[in-house]
């Protein structure tokens, strides 16, 4: 992994660092691993606060978002949009439908989802979506809502069709480790049709390591691995798909360039 260290540096554009007690030693070794920024999502109130507050202890370093996770759609938003005029956070979300696990009823999903992609569009924000087993659905909401102008599949896991469809309505696809699974084909496919310049990668960790790590604890440090893979994949060169990405990352979020 030299290379990455030495020559590209990359922003996680989606991971969930919040135990306090290990956020600094997480977040060194991950710089030392060639990432130098991180969006760290939340996924309700509690961790959208935490987010809030990582992100004041490391400026320029760490933002954060401010979002009510599908499995927690039954809790409801009380105090997720007075986050979002915090400087910190600079996205909505992570929001959006699973019906994979269906951890809230699914007229709950879809009515917090709605609720968050208003924030979005009223705010002018981005929105940083979660869709499992629920794409046609998903869809179908941002329709009828209106997509924002800045909107993200995070953790795409949708073969061609599904990426054909986000791609038409404007938004970007966030590629994880599981880009990098043997099984993954799909999804991998859905990854050549995708314009280069709608392409974010992210860790989502804890979850998800990245082979050859798989297996173990997802961290942001692992980040270079999918960015290896996935420009292996592309058949570009390492550090011109990192700058491609630090770009297109920038752009969406409107992060300082600093």
């Amino acid at each position: 992994m030299n290379q990455v260290v030495e020559e590209a540096k990359w922003v996680d554009n989606h991971c969930h660092i919040f135990e306090q007690d290990i956020a600094e030693a997480e977040i060194q070794r991950a710089i030392d691993a060639g990432v130098r920024k991180f969006i760290n999502v939340g996924t309700d109130l509690e961790t959208s606060r935490t987010a809030i507050d990582l992100a004041k202890m490391y400026p320029h370093t760490v933002f954060a978002t401010a979002g009510l996770h599908p499995h927690e759609a039954s809790h409801g938003l009380i105090g997720i949009e007075d986050l979002l005029t915090t400087p910190q956070v600079v996205a909505v979300g992570e929001c959006g439908l699973d019906f994979y696990y269906n951890h809230s009823p699914r007229n709950e999903q879809e009515k917090v989802f709605a609720q968050q992609i208003a924030y979005a569009n009223e705010k002018n924000m981005p929105l940083v979506i979660h869709s499992r087993d629920a794409w046609d659905e998903t869809f179908t909401v941002l329709d009828r809502e209106g997509v924002p102008s800045r909107t993200v599949f995070h953790c795409f896991t949708g073969g061609p069709e599904e990426a054909s469809e986000a791609i038409a309505r404007g938004a970007l696809l966030s590629f994880s480790g599981i880009v990098t699974f043997k099984n993954a084909q799909e999804i991998r496919e859905a990854l050549k049709i995708t314009p280069i310049n709608r392409i974010l990668i992210e860790t989502d960790s804890p979850y998800l390591a990245p082979v050859p790590m798989r297996g173990k604890k997802n961290t942001p440090a692992y980040l270079p691995y999918i960015a290896s893979s996935i420009a292996t994949e592309l058949e570009v060169e390492l550090v011109e798909f990192a700058q491609t990405i630090w770009t297109n990352t920038h752009d969406f979020y409107g992060l300082p360039t600093s």
